[in-house]
Order: structure tokens, then C-alpha cells, then sequence
């Protein structure tokens, strides 16, 4: 995703099984490979892994620009 990965849009390079397709290559982006999981960021679960993720996606988000009237 040359332009990077919009909030709330899954990866491109993830599979079926929500495995990152570019993992340990050179092509895998400079952040994706800085990203360092660990209980603050993977919860105990699935289900809370993805929810923390949710919560940064929306503390990351650009600013929408308001809906005209």
C-alpha cells in the first residue's frame, strides 16, 4: 500500500489466514517490521488484540473534515 494503510482497512498483504504475506522479506514496509507486539498492543485474545488495534487505528486517524449542509 504505497500510500499507506487507511484506518479501519485491512491490509492488502494480510491472507486468508490474517498472515502478513511480506513477513521477514525485504519489501515489508520499514513500519510494519518496527512494530514490536507484546501484551499492551496483543491483549489475551483475538478478540482483544483486535480491539486495542481498533482503538489506535481511531487515535491515529487523520481529522475528517466536516460534512457540509
Amino acid at each position: 500500500m504505497p500510500q499507506g494503510k487507511p484506518a479501519g482497512t485491512a491490509c492488502v498483504q494480510l491472507d486468508a489466514d490474517l498472515r502478513c504475506r511480506l513477513f521477514g522479506r525485504p519489501e515489508r514496509p520499514a513500519f510494519c517490521a518496527s512494530l514490536r507486539p507484546g501484551p499492551e498492543m496483543c491483549g489475551a485474545s483475538r478478540g482483544e488484540a483486535m480491539a486495542i488495534l481498533a482503538a489506535l487505528e481511531a487515535a491515529t486517524a487523520p481529522a475528517q473534515a466536516p460534512m457540509p449542509r
